[in-house]
């Protein structure tokens, strides 16, 4: 059986225990579906979830490293440096009470976190592991994933705007200029690897990185388009929001920004989206510059997480030494200097692939 996605990893491993048929024999192939639909989506929130854990324990831990602290060392013990402190985390926000305030727009601030948090979700359908570990393999699934990541900071406005707070307020302005003004660099740079590797299909871009150019070198985008990663890599961390670049929740200025009325669960659903678009983003950058899961000796899979994760402490890193730009000098990066090297990049690309056809 060939394997082209995680349904298809799923069905072969039930009739490999000997399953499927019996399953297949008791319930319609429409329910037999729909049950491995919510099994996929169980996977894929277990993983997610995990992930998030992962990251939040290691940027408090990168940050206390570089700021010359130990960081969280009590909860789970100190002989294991407070691994548990995620959970603890988790566990305070779901048991801490959920607070309306009285004037806000009811409706659209409940329903802010979830237009952040389920965009950010999804994106992850489309994000392989590997050649068969992705829910769904699309043809045209980089454009999906620029398209779906659009909709979060629709939520960050809802959420500035329902609050009925003038921090709030002025966060969902800068989230609105923010998105605006960095999508455009990041279709650009998208735009750069469609044209050398002629598809938008993230498992060919990354079989198209395979091999080494003149016997040593690896293939990677990187090398070959380094315009594009440097600029694909700058929109990304406007895009989530991180240092330098985190304006939207600038507590010096705005205390917490759009977050700021939030609390417990509705607030945890805001924190999760932001630790979720930061892996995905890191996934994406490794997957489409870096040569996703090409690599020697090791499993593809533990190649990509290796080279996400490489990506993720850098942008911690970023966190922990670069200070936050203002409003004015976010908006000429994107629109003075981004844009324009990404017509050139566009441009020089453009006229190296026709020399070369």
């Amino acid at each position: 059986m060939e394997l082209n996605n995680l349904y298809d990893m799923i069905v072969y491993v039930l009739e490999q225990v000997g399953a499927y048929s019996i399953l297949k024999s008791t319930f319609s192939l429409r329910l037999l579906n729909l049950g491995i639909y919510v099994i996929e989506g169980a996977i894929l929130l277990g993983f997610v979830s995990l992930a998030v854990l992962v990251l939040t324990y290691m940027e408090r831990k990168v940050l206390a490293d570089i700021q010359i602290r130990l960081g969280p060392m009590e909860t789970g013990g100190r002989r294991f440096h407070g691994i548990l402190q995620p959970v603890a985390d988790g566990i305070k926000l779901f048991l801490k009470e959920d607070i309306i305030p009285k004037n806000v727009d009811r409706w659209v601030y409940v329903a802010a976190p979830i237009v952040v948090f389920v965009p950010t979700l999804l994106m992850f359908v489309a994000i392989p592991l590997n050649e068969y570990l992705v829910l769904v393999d699309m043809e045209l699934g980089l454009l999906y994933i620029l398209a779906i990541s659009t909709i979060a900071p629709l939520g960050v406005m809802m959420a500035g705007w329902s609050s009925k707070n003038k921090y709030a307020l002025i966060s969902a302005l800068r989230s609105a200029a923010q998105m605006i003004t960095y999508e455009i660099p990041l279709v650009l740079a998208v735009l750069s690897v469609a044209l050398v590797t002629g598809t938008l299909n993230i498992g060919e871009i990354v079989e198209s990185q395979q091999g080494l150019l003149f016997g040593f070198i690896p293939k990677w985008n990187i090398l070959l388009i380094p315009i594009g990663f440097f600029i694909f890599f700058v929109g990304s961390l406007a895009e989530i929001g991180r240092t330098p670049f985190d304006l939207l929740e600038a507590e010096s200025e705005i205390v917490a920004g759009y977050t700021i009325e939030y609390s417990g669960m509705r607030f945890a659903f805001f924190m999760f989206a932001e630790y979720m678009h930061l892996f995905a983003a890191s996934a994406l950058i490794a997957l489409l510059f870096l040569g996703g899961w090409n690599g020697p000796i090791l499993p593809g899979v533990v190649w990509l997480l290796i080279k996400t994760f490489v990506i993720i402490y850098t942008v911690i890193w970023i966190r922990g030494t670069l200070p936050r730009v203002r409003i004015d000098q976010l908006l000429a990066l994107g629109w003075k200097f981004l844009i324009p090297i990404g017509l050139l990049n566009i441009a020089i690309v453009g006229a190296a692939s026709m020399v070369m056809t």
